[in-house]
């Protein structure tokens, strides 16, 4: 997202910009190819019959797996963080990270039960190392600030879009028109080009990220509580290695639904315990404890916002594959017909087009004194967002009525959730950072990251009762719940801006 157009803080700032962004450019951006590309085949193939190479799954099964697999991606990385900032430094992070998320990849082009969900796990645990970590080496790059940095993260970030445009376009060819593990597998090989070239450029990085930015200055303790750390890590992985192996053997038996349900309510009490602590032990002045209430509103909304957000790879893309006609230029691919896919690019392609006109949209509007308080940008985002499936609701009752849906359906959806997104999401972070008390900046950061994977968990159960029973007949009730949460919850924050305000203690 586009951060800034402020002008330079200083004459002398440099005007171009370092040779290690466009390293971080394209390993970001061939590390989204992967995600993005692997994630549009992953709810179809689970949901495909076994026959056609798929594993026979019912839509419930497989949006609970989503679910679970994308919120681990955001859980995963508040540990990945810790062992970038405490044992091995931002760089070698990536590097592994990124080593780890190929093979994952690659294991899950391989056709067996068992290295599907070994694949996902390797996925899940390398993009937890490299996720938050990247974007702090590129905030390293400059450390002058200013606007060549801000301009630096806008380069970034079109890497980012870029990566999520094309991977799915990729994937979604080779794996719905060829073989569903091909597009497994050209997801790897995105990973692979990435490690690649960073290897090779690694160099124009320098001195940025490349160690521990919260390690021992004693090297002796630091040894010391590497080995410790490390000792304790290996349990861990071990411990779920071993869970999972024993899983896979049948040792016992796992309803994906039942621990997507568990952990949701895991993480809504490990938060509500989080921020008891702080208000109770953590040594908060009066205004940061205001602050704080407002970062628990921003907590909920974002949640909210991402549960209906993260329909996209599962009730969508279900839409998509099964409810959509998609013979229009039918005639380009060996079935005759488009990719289901091809939508996921569509949220990547919106924000390429969009962002530059939301960053000037708000700063126009600073200038008048016209610019939407934090509340009403949130509340904005949850009811555009909400209009995407109100739309999603009348495309639902054309298939209900026996048609199959035009593309525009989707279309016009993914369009208001890119809008909501670009709303809600940079306004989000900025603030978390702003409200965020002294002595608990990382932590809160790490608060709005689990609200995403609580987001994602919810996401994975509606899409399994949306898409319930014979055909789409629950589609447009839970649409329709979706929408009315979301926009009532968005209406509700507008209705509250005042005191919301008042409890930001001066912060804009």
């Amino acid at each position: 997202m586009v951060e800034s157009n402020a002008m330079p803080e200083h004459p002398t700032v440099q005007a171009k910009h370092p040779r290690g962004l466009y390293t971080l450019f394209f390993t970001e951006m061939w590390e989204r190819f992967s995600y993005y590309g692997m994630r549009a085949l992953l709810v179809l193939f689970m949901i495909d019959q076994v026959a056609n190479g798929g594993m026979g799954m019912t839509d419930a099964t497989a949006t609970a797996i989503y679910g679970i697999y994308t919120a681990a991606v955001y859980i995963v990385a508040l540990p990945g963080g810790w062992i970038a900032d405490r044992l091995i430094g931002m760089q070698r992070s990536i590097w592994y990270g990124g080593i780890i998320i190929m093979l994952g990849h690659f294991t899950l082009a391989i056709p067996a039960t068992w290295s599907f969900y070994l694949g996902l796990l390797f996925v899940v645990l390398g993009t937890g190392m490299l996720k938050p970590t990247v974007s702090s080496v590129v905030g390293e790059l400059y450390p002058e600030g200013g606007a060549r940095r801000d301009a630096g993260f806008t380069i970034f970030y079109m890497g980012i879009n870029l990566g999520a445009f094309l991977g799915p376009l990729v994937c979604s060819f080779l794996g719905e028109q060829i073989n569903w593990h091909y597009g497994f597998a050209a997801a790897g090989v995105g990973m692979f080009f990435g490690l690649l070239q960073f290897r090779l450029t690694r160099r124009h990085l320098g001195e940025a990220g490349l160690r521990p930015p919260h390690a021992n200055p004693d090297p002796v303790r630091q040894q010391a509580f590497a080995r410790k750390s490390w000792t304790v890590i290996g349990a861990l992985l071990a411990g779920l290695f071993g869970f999972v192996a024993l899983a896979l053997n049948g040792t016992f038996v796992l309803d994906p639904q039942v621990i997507a349900r568990s952990a949701t309510y895991v993480i809504v009490g490990m938060v509500a315990l989080f921020f008891l602590h702080i208000f109770t032990l953590g040594g908060l002045t009066t205004d940061e404890k205001k602050r704080t209430v407002v970062i628990i509103v921003l907590f909920c909304a974002a949640a909210l916002f991402w549960a209906g957000f993260e329909q996209s790879g599962s009730s969508l893309n279900i839409f998509a594959f099964d409810h959509t006609d998609r013979s229009f230029l039918g005639g380009l691919f060996p079935a005759g017909v488009h990719p289901a896919g091809f939508y996921q690019s569509l949220n990547a392609m919106f924000i390429i087009a969009l962002a530059p006109l939301y960053a000037w949209f708000w700063i126009a509007l600073a200038r008048r004194m016209m610019e939407p308080s934090l509340p009403v940008k949130f509340g904005l985002g949850l009811i555009v967002m909400g209009f995407g499936f109100l739309t999603m609701y009348f495309g639902a009752k054309v298939v209900l009525a026996g048609n199959q849906a035009l593309p525009w359906w989707l279309i016009s959806t993914y369009l208001l959730h890119t809008m909501g997104e670009l709303t809600l999401s940079p306004v989000g972070l900025s603030a978390t950072t702003k409200l965020a008390p002294k002595n608990y900046k990382s932590q809160m950061m790490g608060i709005w990251f689990v609200g995403a994977a609580l987001g994602n968990l919810v996401a994975g159960l509606l899409a399994g009762e949306a898409t319930a029973g014979e055909g789409i007949a629950e589609m447009p009730a839970v649409y329709m719940q979706i929408f009315l949460t979301s926009a009532g919850g968005g209406l509700l924050l507008i209705l509250l801006m005042k005191p919301i305000k008042s409890l930001m203690a001066g912060v804009r």
